[in-house]
């Protein structure tokens, strides 16, 4: 598979006016310090509860994570960056994943370690609505990532960045490995199992401020509390999957239930079955102006881009984010 080299934007600069001072502010409890510090109140206060769910209807995967089982494997892909990749305070890793549970533990694995994460995206995997960012907010295609995690079906797409240790997933069901070993690369699901399952981090960078600030500020706007159940098709390389598939209902004590290639006749199933209280929308749909890349990375975000919105239920809220600031 070929495609354009993804554009590079650090995950604070997707963030937009909801990172931006203002009110409203949010509630971010005091002393709470940076992503490890929300990662260690959910896992003091709610445990065993599911935090993630995640659907993918091509291929009939679910799986589902609580605080503790998420933070194990966030915790492992922290330790491999540090220990196998040697990544340290003041080096970038890039994040190319769709929507994806791995597209969560990645970015979190590396707030935690202290790192800042850096998001790739040639538009595919969210449509016109992909890295939609002010001018500038980019960074240069020649940035140097300490190791870019990418989906297998990627590794020709960003061939061309410039990368330490490039780290591929499979995104198959049950963990499965690579479908083809490629020399120079790491195959995530043989590197991570043998790290621990604990890490100790270091004080966070001052950006992660911005990340909880923003994360609390639209958790507010749109009223989450912890008996939310918050359902998302965004990827991560949009404000919408970031925000609100990941910052907001976490800094809220919510639970999120990914959702990729979503088959629309099983959504109201879903919404009942998992007991969806709010439908977070997704960006724009692949194929319009901006669009580009393969035919197989264009049905792939095509499949992604069913607006959940539009089938809610009633008694299902619907967000989108907010003009804050």
């Amino acid at each position: 598979m070929t495609g354009v080299p993804p554009r590079l934007v650090p995950a604070v600069r997707l963030l937009g006016p909801a990172g931006a001072g203002g009110a409203p502010d949010g509630d971010v409890p005091a002393g709470l310090r940076g992503i490890a510090g929300l990662l260690a109140r959910r896992l003091a206060t709610d445990p065993a509860r599911p935090l993630v769910t995640f659907y993918d209807d091509a291929t009939g995967e679910r799986v589902e994570f609580s605080a503790t089982t998420l933070n194990n494997w966030i915790a492992k892909t922290a330790n491999m960056l540090v220990d196998t990749l040697g990544l340290g305070a003041g080096d970038r890793i890039g994040v190319d994943l769709p929507t994806h549970w791995l597209g969560l533990v990645i970015p979190l694995a590396g707030w935690l370690a202290g790192l800042e994460v850096v998001l790739a995206d040639a538009g595919e995997n969210g449509g016109a609505g992909a890295l939609a960012v002010a001018a500038g907010s980019t960074l240069p295609p020649t940035t140097r990532l300490g190791a870019l995690f990418v989906a297998e079906d990627r590794l020709d797409a960003t061939a061309e960045l410039v990368v330490d240790e490039t780290v591929a997933l499979s995104l198959r069901p049950l963990g499965g490995r690579m479908l083809r070993p490629v020399p120079g690369v790491l195959d995530y699901s043989a590197e991570v199992p043998p790290h621990g399952d604990r890490f100790t981090p270091p004080p966070p960078p001052p950006e992660q401020v911005e990340l909880l600030r923003a994360g609390a500020r639209v958790a507010a706007a749109w009223g989450l509390g912890p008996a939310d159940r918050v359902l998302s098709t965004a990827p991560p390389a949009t404000a919408e999957g970031l925000l609100g598939g990941l910052l907001a209902p976490l800094v809220a004590g919510a639970s999120m239930v990914l959702c990729r290639h979503l088959d629309p006749g099983a959504l109201t199933r879903r919404i009942e079955a998992e007991r969806i209280t709010a439908i977070a929308a997704a960006p724009a749909a692949a194929g319009g102006p901006g669009a580009t890349g393969s035919d197989d990375a264009a049905n792939d975000a095509a499949n992604d881009a069913v607006d959940p919105l539009a089938l809610a239920g009633p008694g299902v809220r619907t967000l989108r984010l907010p003009r804050l600031g």
